[in-house]
């Protein structure tokens, strides 16, 4: 995928009022996907389910607004074979650690299965000859062949930040023109390794998560990936609704974030459609769930829904990162952090993560603190 080309702003742009600007038409672009069998060109464009208000710390204007990001949403050049070839940078917010078992990221090939709603499926993206090729198995194939396009970022609507945006974002920008923000329209699926992921390290939250999957999961339908174990399924909802709360103890995980796990498999049949009610009525779907918090919804509204103004509030080092790569502080709030990314509302979490991909962390000071797992308690 070329960087975005500068584009002005229609005549008269500036002159309408916030959140009523109307865009210029898009241009579709085809992206190829193909099955076992067959293949198909698949129409792609950008859009957004974005109405008025703020909740959660969720942008609810709409994503071109504020200063600092251009007035016209960018559609990204197709490349010249009319596909866009997928990203690792795009892909990779799919899986949980590198020992994830539900999801493999391999050099030009994607594994992942999960449950739909129309049963368990697995899918397999293969574009190491530069064309994408998807087979999928499974009662719920059809479905999760369907999300695919969002998966890659087709539907992602990229912006071009302007002069007037920080150098550090712009640079960013310009050194991962390759990034779109995926979605991989599952709630259920996304939920479930960032609710372990609650207030512990990012390393206890995978391995609670493999192990999760490993004892309350299944196989997965299909074949087995060339390198590695067998591909799980995440724990079914019915089977994961019904387990009581001291069995998850042994796994590190205390009764608390048991307690949310239960309540979204008890919940899981509604998610469907609250992913499908865009990010502004999901946020407020999601906060009625026990154990279900702003940062718990920012995580999840990034991944399952490519939201590009999620953002982790409450996170332990992601206001940290924004502040460092903003303002060369070591250590920030998250209202300083919201502060520093409220000129590019609509576009926050697009901001963080390449602010991630580019700046990394903040400076650390002192050794790391002794972690103790639970279950030795």
């Amino acid at each position: 995928v070329r960087p975005n080309p500068r584009v002005q702003p229609p005549p008269g742009a500036a002159s309408q009022p916030a959140g009523t600007l109307e865009l210029a038409p898009v241009e579709k672009h085809t992206a190829t996907v193909a099955n076992s069998t067959t293949r198909r060109s698949t129409p792609t464009e950008a859009g957004s389910s974005f109405g008025g208000g703020v909740h959660a710390g969720i942008c609810v204007r709409p994503p071109w607004y504020g200063r600092g990001v251009s007035m016209l949403a960018v559609q990204p050049e197709p490349p010249l074979d009319g596909v866009l070839i997928p990203h690792r940078t795009t892909l990779s917010p799919l899986r949980y650690g590198s020992g994830d078992p539900t999801t493999r990221l391999l050099p030009g090939e994607l594994w992942r299965a999960t449950h739909t709603p129309d049963g368990p499926a697995t899918v397999h993206l293969d574009w190491r000859d530069g064309t994408v090729r998807t087979r999928s198995w499974g009662t719920g194939a059809d479905w999760l062949e369907a999300t695919v396009p969002h998966m890659l970022g087709h539907h992602d609507q990229p912006v071009l930040f302007d002069d007037d945006a920080h150098p550090i974002v712009v640079r960013a920008q310009r050194n991962h023109p390759y990034l779109r923000l995926g979605a991989s329209r599952d709630l259920y699926h996304e939920l479930l390794p960032v609710i372990l992921a609650q207030r512990i390290t990012a390393g206890e939250a995978c391995a609670q998560w493999r192990r999760l999957c490993v004892e309350l999961g299944e196989p997965a339908p299909g074949p087995v990936p060339g390198t590695g174990p067998v591909l799980r399924l995440p724990p079914h909802p019915d089977r994961l609704a019904t387990t009581p709360s001291w069995w998850f103890h042994p796994l590190g995980i205390e009764r608390k974030r048991a307690g949310a796990l239960i309540a979204v498999a008890r919940h899981a049949t509604k998610l469907w459609g609250w992913g499908a009610a865009g990010s502004i009525e999901t946020a407020r779907k999601l906060v009625l769930l026990p154990g279900v918090g702003e940062w718990t919804i920012g995580v999840v509204l990034a991944t399952a829904l490519g939201e590009p103004d999620a953002v982790p509030v409450g996170d332990f080092h992601v206001k940290n990162s924004v502040a460092w790569a903003l303002a060369g502080e070591p250590r920030a709030t998250d209202e300083r952090m919201l502060a520093l990314l409220e000129r590019y509302r609509g576009q926050r979490g697009r901001v963080v993560r390449l602010l991630q991909l580019d700046v990394g962390g903040a400076p650390k000071f002192g050794p790391r603190k002794r972690i103790l797992p639970m279950a030795r308690w």
